[in-house]
Order: C-alpha cells, then sequence, then structure tokens
C-alpha cells in the first residue's frame, strides 16, 4: 500500500510539472523511482520513458488543441534527435549504476539552474535547418543516455535558436518529448530490463491526470511560481544523489 502510495504522489508531481512547464517533470521521475520505490538506475531510466512518453502525450494534446504546437518545426527538431536517442540509449545498458547516477545528476543540476534563469523570449522567424538538427540531435542523446524527455533543455533550445514564442515552444517541446523517448524506448526494449507494472502503471496514471492540472495551473500562477519551485526542488534532488553516489 505505501509503495502505491508513493507511486501516486510522486507521478502527480512529475505530471503537474511537465503539464506546467512543458518539460522538466521527468528529470523527478528517475529519483523518484530510484529512492523512493527501490529501482536500480537502469530500470529506473527505462519506466521513466514509458511514463514520460504517455504523459507527453496526453500534454501535447491540450496544447494542440489550444493551437500552441508548430508541428513542422517540432518534427524536425525531433527527426534529428531519433538516431542519437536510440544509440545512447543502447550504450545506457552498458555503463554502471554509479556512473548513469553521477550523469544524471550532473545534468539535473543543470536543468535546475538553467530554470532559475530569466527566460527569455524570441519573435517567430525562418527555421535554421542546421542550428534545429543541431540542437535536436544533442537533445535526442540526453534522452535517450538518461531516460529522461528533455524539456527543460528543449524549450529554451525552441526559444533560442529556433526562434519560437515562449508558448508554443512549450506545446512543441512535447511533441519532441514523445517522439524522442518513443525512439530511446525502441533501443531498450532488447536489453532486458526489469519493468514493475504494478508500480509504472499507477505512477503514470497519476502523472496522466496532473499534466491536464498543470497546465490548468501554469495560465493561474504569476512570474514563473511554479518553475522556481520546482528548480529549487530539482537542484536539491541532484545534490542528494551525486553526493549518494560519490559517498
Amino acid at each position: 500500500m505505501t509503495t502505491l502510495v508513493l507511486a501516486l504522489v510522486a507521478g502527480a508531481v512529475i505530471g503537474l510539472a511537465l503539464g506546467g512547464l512543458g518539460g522538466g517533470g521527468s528529470v523527478l521521475a528517475v529519483p523518484a523511482l530510484v529512492y523512493l520505490l527501490g529501482f536500480t538506475p537502469a530500470e529506473a531510466t527505462t519506466a521513466s520513458l514509458v511514463i514520460v512518453t504517455l504523459t507527453s502525450v496526453t500534454a501535447l494534446t491540450g496544447h494542440a488543441r489550444d493551437g500552441n504546437v508548430v508541428w513542422r518545426t517540432g518534427l524536425l527538431f525531433a527527426a534529428a534527435g531519433v538516431l542519437p536517442a536510440m544509440l545512447a540509449g543502447a550504450a545506457a545498458g552498458h555503463l554502471s549504476q554509479a556512473v548513469l547516477t553521477i550523469a544524471f545528476s550532473v545534468i539535473a543540476a543543470l536543468a535546475a539552474v538553467r530554470m532559475l534563469r530569466p527566460a527569455r523570449t524570441g519573435p517567430t522567424g525562418p527555421v535554421s535547418a542546421g542550428r534545429a538538427g543541431a540542437a535536436g540531435a544533442g537533445l535526442g542523446a540526453v534522452t535517450g543516455f538518461l531516460g529522461v524527455g528533455g524539456g527543460f533543455l528543449a524549450v529554451p533550445a525552441l526559444v533560442g535558436v529556433v526562434k519560437l514564442p515562449m508558448r508554443r515552444a512549450v506545446g512543441t517541446s512535447l511533441l519532441v518529448i514523445t517522439i524522442n523517448s518513443l525512439a530511446a524506448l525502441g533501443a531498450r526494449a532488447g536489453t532486458g530490463t526489469h519493468l514493475d507494472w504494478a508500480v509504472i502503471a499507477p505512477f503514470t496514471a497519476a502523472a496522466v491526470l496532473g499534466a491536464w492540472d498543470g497546465k490548468r495551473l501554469s495560465h493561474k500562477l504569476k512570474g514563473g511560481t511554479l518553475q522556481r519551485v520546482f528548480a529549487y526542488v530539482l537542484l536539491a534532488v541532484a545534490v542528494f544523489m551525486l553526493v549518494d553516489a560519490l559517498l
């Protein structure tokens, strides 16, 4: 019963972040699965991809209905990340748990710092295929390697590189996250990683419901309150994981 409650609570928090911020929630899924629910780092990164994929699809439908998804740009961005996501996903299965934990904690800390920086908005402009492709490839590699959707990287990249307005960048990032996560899952399908569906199923269900609430919450909170709170929590988790891996 305790495991079920923890899975539901963790899933709801991650869904809120993913729905409200267009990304970032998945980066908490791995530590939640490892430290609260007893998964190994390898199991957690694979399970996280399942959770992120289903939750992102849910959040994507809401943003698409509001006209905040730029499909051509998102598909171009995601296409560049499919192969790196698959290669990195396959490689991650051959690394030690300590290496995966340290790499994840560093990326999580960088994500938290990035969220705390003032958001930039950029005017809509022509998409540079080369710049979008390079950014998309890097994002795909991070998704495959660490089992995170990469929205915390996709949103600033879509704003700074592709020049999308912030609201459209948030919606479009969910399309990128979905495609990259599916590619990474495909690469890990034959690795034999155990998946505890008794935990993953309620975790995902809570995250999906939380994503809907997160989207509504994002319209009510002012000044990026949700983003700042999440960033501080994420930074604390990253420091804890790094210390735990090194000791």
